[in-house]
């Protein structure tokens, strides 16, 4: 008997995350995520590596979409088995799957008419990567499930499912193998979150397992403290007001933009900021908040309490939820100094694009960005200090006043990966290093060895490894 992995993705990069577990003849894919760095979106358009109709089973750590963006490319392409994962989860991500298909028909157009007026061609087909069908398509797979509840998956094969504390409802997996009386234990991290974050409660630890994959996104620093951040988000929010400017926020829908407004609603109840004009001008956000609102079992006690006393940094009295166009457009007219809110977090598509174009040119505003930047991508263009960039099919000057806040992220740093893993009772027999760049995912790995004298190692794309 065999147990193989095979890395499918975020591997030596951030997205794309895909995992196979493959043992007594069982096929299990450990998340099936979209690449959004754009040296690998190729990828994407690439066939499954597997037969999609031979998987079994498809287990989701949680709803970003660089973990759950190519489900209905998946589904399209032949698989027919269940989606596991925890029902939060489910109903994050049929938002963001919609959102996303909404966004590749939207583009698909764009470009059409844009090269049709070039007269030139882009590098990846004038068609949708899936169409919003293609994503309705997913959802009756989703088969929710409780954290802590064991899931048979096939012969001698159960998947366990325990709170990541990276966004609501998102999972660390605990696969276990049996065969002729041995057992294995593997470990998929997915996304680590940090102790004592907001809203969430902190990531589950592990004392026993065989093999480990960790995620190494920020394997190679640590974060600033939690004080450092409403510290320089008082800061820009401040000076930019005198300014006479607007922060832009470029900010994932999911948790990332819930967490600004949590630390908002603190910095108005210390009085360390005046009332300002506040929209979180994405349609998805605040589907997304009010999931949010649905689920307050998975709190933890502090966000809990601040519900109990009505003070929700959901029902902020000067926050309006743009849903439409036209009031997206109308955020545009308003004087003063106003926060937006918008997504896409790297700044890969959706309403942020055109507030950048309104505002990064004038150097009284300020964007403010509060999660990772893959390389590629637009945002990392611009907080690596570029002089222009392209938006919307146009160069752009940048003008506003750039402002990178690490400690934002919903990611673990390198020493919490560190005491994270370090919780296991008895080294394991190997840990991959996975879902971080080249070179965060080497230094991490490098890193391990250092202070555990553990067996580590980065796989590449498409490596394959037999278990023992």
């Amino acid at each position: 008997m065999q147990i193989k992995l095979r890395f499918l993705g975020a591997a030596q990069n951030v997205t794309g995350s895909r995992h196979m577990l493959e043992a007594n003849g069982v096929r299990i894919l450990i998340d099936c995520g979209l690449y959004q760095e754009r040296h690998f979106r190729k990828r994407n358009w690439d066939r499954f590596p597997i037969p999609p109709d031979s998987i079994n089973a498809a287990l989701l750590t949680h709803a970003h979409l660089d973990h759950c963006g190519l489900l209905p490319k998946l589904v399209k392409e032949g698989f027919k088995g269940k989606i596991y994962c925890t029902s939060a989860t489910a109903e994050l991500a049929r938002i963001i799957l919609l959102d996303s298909a909404k966004i590749q028909e939207e583009d698909a157009e764009h470009k059409r008419k844009r090269h049709a007026k070039q007269g030139r061609k882009g590098p990846y087909p004038e068609v949708p990567l899936y169409t919003i069908e293609d994503a309705q398509a997913c959802f009756p797979l989703f088969s929710p499930l409780e954290y802590r509840e064991a899931i048979p998956l096939g012969d001698g094969v159960e998947a366990t499912f325990y709170d990541a504390g990276h966004v609501l409802g998102s999972s660390i997996i605990r696969a276990k193998v049996r065969w002729n009386g041995q057992e294995r234990i593997i470990l998929f991290s997915g996304d680590i979150g940090r102790p004592d974050r907001p809203i969430v409660c902190d990531p589950t630890v592990f004392d026993t397992a065989d093999y480990v994959l960790i995620e190494s996104t920020y394997g190679d620093r640590d974060h600033e403290q939690t004080s450092n951040v409403k510290k320089k988000m008082a800061d820009v929010i401040n000076s930019t007001k005198k300014a006479g400017g607007n922060i832009i926020v470029p900010s994932f829908a999911l948790e990332r933009s819930q967490e600004v407004l949590y630390y908002i609603n603190e910095l108005l109840h210390e009085k360390a900021i005046s009332p300002l004009k506040i929209f979180l001008d994405s349609p998805m956000a605040s589907k997304i908040t009010k999931v949010f609102q649905n689920h307050p079992e998975l709190f933890d006690k502090k966000m809990t309490e601040f519900i109990r006393n009505s003070n929700s940094p959901f029902n902020l009295p000067n926050l309006e939820l743009a849903g439409k166009v036209d009031e997206s457009k109308a955020i545009n007219n308003i004087k003063g100094t106003v926060m937006i809110i918008a997504g896409s977090g790297m700044c890969t598509g959706g309403r942020i694009k055109y507030h950048l174009v309104n505002n990064i040119s004038k150097p009284q505003n300020s964007i403010m960005f509060v999660g990772y930047q893959a390389v590629g991508t637009l945002g990392r263009q611009i907080v690596d200090g570029a002089e222009k960039v392209r938006i919307l099919g146009e160069q752009r000057e940048i003008k506003a006043n750039i402002v990178r806040i690490h400690g934002f992220s919903a990611h673990a740093d390198r020493n919490e990966l560190l005491k994270w893993l370090k919780e296991l009772k008895k080294p394991p027999r190997k840990v991959f290093v996975v879902h971080g760049e080249t070179e965060s995912a080497s230094n991490f790995g490098n890193y391990l060895r250092e202070q555990t004298g553990w067996d580590v190692s980065v796989p590449a794309y498409k490596d394959e490894v037999i278990l023992d």
